[in-house]
């Protein structure tokens, strides 16, 4: 397994709001652990959204005696959330602050996946198919046939989300588990980046790059190319490499 993890303020935001978290060595129960958490509120309230909920998250993840994947991740939503709510008591500064969160591990062949909000994972190879769905007022509305896809991106709503970490006593995360193929790579973002490069064009800078680094460091500088409206969070995974040494 290879990856490569950054994280960028973008072209017009003063702060920078998103948090990533990546390892691919064990996290408690799990044996690797990726997550990418954008977050919201006023000026400083943010930024410790998607940390705290982030290091609370861990917290879990690092006691937990399940062993099932699912499970660890569904009780580290749920305590995160409750850890996130308590927090926004402490100060009047952090009234309304929440995060989204999408949270990946790899076990043998499968992969594990659970998002809250519209950061997203993709899978990518010869095409680009998105696994994760947006908990978005856009979203709802292309499910109900109000609007297309291709209008989406562009919307005046589109930063809307519908579901988030902190913000209601209980919060539901979707999970998803899918069997990845030996060339696919897997990118987890922020809307900073989905919402600056359409999908085509992500997939071609990550199959024209020559690494993770090259792609991730690509991805973010066409994002801010575009204008760079939002923070931009990137992590590219490559699951099956294997380093090859020398005799």
């Amino acid at each position: 397994m290879k990856a490569y993890a950054k994280t960028d303020i973008g072209a017009m935001r003063k702060t920078n709001q998103d948090y990533i978290f990546c390892s691919m060595k064990p996290v408690g129960s799990l044996p690797n652990l990726f997550i990418v958490a954008d977050g919201m509120g006023g000026h400083k309230a943010g930024d410790l959204a998607s940390r705290y909920t982030v290091e609370e998250f861990l917290n879990v993840v690092e006691a937990s005696e399940s062993e099932n994947p699912i499970s660890i991740i569904e009780e580290a939503v749920r305590k995160s959330n409750i850890a996130l709510i308590n927090k926004s008591k402490e100060s009047i500064d952090y009234e309304g602050m929440g995060t989204t969160l999408v949270v990946a591990t790899f076990i043998r062949n499968s992969l594990y996946i659970a998002n809250v909000g519209d950061s997203r994972l993709y899978c990518i190879n010869n095409d680009i198919q998105q696994i994760t769905r947006d908990h978005s007022l856009v979203e709802e509305m292309i499910n109900l046939g109000e609007l297309d896809r291709k209008n989406a991106r562009t919307h005046e709503n589109k930063n809307i989300i519908t579901r988030a970490v902190g913000v209601d006593s209980e919060v539901v995360a979707d999970f998803f588990e899918v069997d990845y193929s030996k060339d696919d790579i897997i990118l987890m973002c922020s809307d900073g980046l989905s919402n600056m490069i359409d999908d085509e064009d992500i997939k071609r800078i990550i199959n024209e790059s020559t690494d993770l680094e090259a792609a991730c460091n690509m991805l973010i500088e066409t994002a801010n190319a575009n204008g760079g409206r939002d923070n931009i969070s990137v992590i590219l995974i490559d699951p099956d490499y294997e380093e090859v040494k020398a005799c």
